[in-house]
């Protein structure tokens, strides 16, 4: 049961908020101990692999898969979390508009092997970003609204080649004591969603 979750929406300007406000718990400042113990998983034994982060914020994962050889893309909607992710890790990176959708910028780091989007990630696709051979989704699906779930799972399916990894991080907890996020998502619904 989600409880009352299943109404609660978050919008775009609440997320800029917290990043404004400095409100963002869910930052890690070391890389997520999940991504180290199942970092195998993720590879499946490959090297040079393009690699999705979903609502990325400033992850320090990013540059820790990029230093390993591996080409990161990630999509954030808040300018100031792309920018201090650079700033963070003394990046030099270029910015320019992406043409397809109106008001998105791409921040790419000056080696090239790290692109983020600033914008919603319901304006990408697969025509823009390309594919994907994993995606590491540590707070993405637990960040989106209960109500838009399904419109990101088809994205997300849609972002990735046949024989990509996704490794995915949810929270436990009973729903009805906690209004989201990060929302809970029951084991049933995330087989429904992926399959």
């Amino acid at each position: 049961d989600v409880g009352s979750q299943k109404e609660r929406v978050v919008t775009e300007e609440e997320w800029l908020q917290k990043w404004e406000m400095g409100n963002i718990g869910f930052h890690k400042e070391q890389g997520h101990p999940l991504l180290q113990k199942y970092m195998d998983v993720l590879l499946n034994g490959r090297s040079g692999l393009r690699i999705f982060f979903p609502l990325c914020g400033k992850a320090v994962e990013m540059k820790w898969l990029a230093d390993m050889g591996h080409s990161v893309v990630g999509v954030e909607v808040s300018e100031q979390a792309v920018k201090e992710f650079f700033s963070e890790h003394s990046l030099p990176y270029c910015e320019e508009p992406v043409p397809e959708i109106s008001g998105a910028k791409m921040f790419q780091s000056t080696s090239g092997n790290i692109s983020l989007y600033c914008c919603s990630i319901y304006d990408l696709s697969s025509l823009i970003v390309g594919k994907f051979d994993g995606v590491w989704d540590r707070g993405a699906l637990v960040a989106v609204n209960p109500c838009d779930r399904q419109r990101y799972a088809s994205l997300m399916i849609n972002l990735v080649e046949k024989n990509s990894s996704y490794l995915l991080v949810t929270v436990s907890y009973d729903p009805n004591k906690h209004k989201g996020p990060p929302f809970y998502v029951p084991e049933s619904e995330i087989k429904s969603l992926f399959g």
